[in-house]
């Protein structure tokens, strides 16, 4: 491998295992953004894309290290129901950071859509690209079983770990002879370097499994996979999953010891008083979500009008608990804290707010608070 191509798999560091991050300033831990792509009331889909394409770059010049974008479907607020198409369109934007799904839904797709997809990914971005996979819908049950073009839905502890070891293999091009895929190959992947006069990279993304409860913590701990853990919507599962992925893991090839990652919800902004202002559209798209009622991400205007009835004050001040938010040194601080209670080797960061405005600069406040470049 020449010096050019280790500097692009692993963004000015060591390229490692492709999964381990680098602490950078004074954060903790490494630090990533997790992005929904989300729209605003008043605004697009276009929009949202430009605005992801900030975030990455900003992201990038800052010293996050990695970016990843999550499968949603129907949600009008949401435009990341192709993770795939999204990543190609910010890679062609980007030069170092990682970037990833967090996650696929695995159910969802034919394994070998998953393996093509993301080897074509990783010939646009060598060395840059995770695949981090999740076993839930990523929406309600009607748009899973459209999506699916069937009525059963395979989410149980038998069908995932299925799914998941033939997705490895068509990566890994590894199916046994006698097997009725055996044949079948995955391209760009493997097999191109096998074929007379091939010099295709073998190397293919690492896999991740996502999770918001045990399923997924012992599954990777058992697999020696790196885990990544929802904290920002399932904050009370959080320890108890960290504590039976490191209790399950088992070394493996992509891993030598676990390696854990967090997804928190955070928003920095000047004033305490301005980050409420923006956290509370969050709040109330999640109300509308919760109770049937999706739709595009409400302004701070509106979410300031909004009377709240007893019930979703509950759900709000329950929600708002486990969104870190306020100044730069608020939200700092509680980012450390959170690094520390629970151990995790890296911190994922999702900005609700309805704006791009409003996240990037949230995004570049962290920044500062902890001495990062750029």
């Amino acid at each position: 491998m020449s010096g050019e191509d280790e500097e692009i798999r692993a963004g000015g560091e060591t390229a490692g295992d492709g999964i381990r991050g680098t602490a950078r300033g004074t954060a903790p831990v490494p630090l990533s953004v997790l992005d929904l792509v989300t729209v605003g009331a008043g605004s697009t889909a276009s929009r949202a894309v430009r605005t992801a394409v900030d975030i990455a770059r900003t992201a990038e010049r800052r010293g996050f290290h990695r970016y990843w974008v999550a499968e949603h479907h129907s949600m009008p607020g949401v435009a990341s129901s192709s993770p795939a198409v999204l990543l190609a369109h910010l890679a062609a934007h980007t030069e170092r950071i990682r970037l990833g799904s967090g996650g696929v839904m695995l159910p969802n797709h034919a394994p070998l859509v998953i393996a093509e997809q993301f080897g074509t990914l990783e010939a646009m971005a060598p060395g840059r690209i995770d695949l981090g996979l999740g076993r839930a819908p990523g929406t309600d049950g009607a748009t899973a079983a459209a999506l699916r073009r069937t009525e059963r839905l395979h989410e149980g502890a038998e069908e995932f770990p299925q799914q998941l070891a033939e997705l490895t293999r068509f990566l890994d091009d590894s199916f046994p002879d006698g097997h009725p895929y055996a044949k079948i190959h995955a391209v760009p992947g493997p097999v191109q370097a096998t074929s007379p006069g091939g010099v295709q990279d073998p190397h293919r993304p690492p896999l991740w499994l996502l999770g918001s409860s045990g399923f997924s913590a012992r599954l990777a701990g058992s697999l020696g996979l790196p885990f990544a853990f929802a904290h920002h919507f399932s904050a009370a599962n959080t320890l108890p999953a960290l504590d039976l992925y490191r209790a399950s893991f088992r070394p493996s090839e992509a891993l030598a010891e676990p390696y854990a990652l967090i997804g928190v919800a955070a928003l920095a902004a000047e004033t305490e008083q301005e980050a409420r202002r923006q956290v509370m559209t969050g709040a109330l798209s999640m109300v509308r979500l919760r109770t049937g009622r999706p739709g595009l991400v409400p302004g701070p205007e509106e979410a300031e009008a909004y009377r709240f009835n007893e019930l979703e004050r509950g759900f709000v001040d329950s929600w708002l608990g486990n969104v870190i938010h306020g100044t730069p040194d608020a939200v700092r601080q509680g980012l450390d804290d959170l690094a520390k209670r629970t151990g995790a080797d890296e911190l994922m960061i999702t900005a609700n707010a309805h704006g791009g405005a409003a996240r990037l600069r949230s995004y570049e406040l962290i920044a500062d608070a902890y001495g990062l470049p750029g």
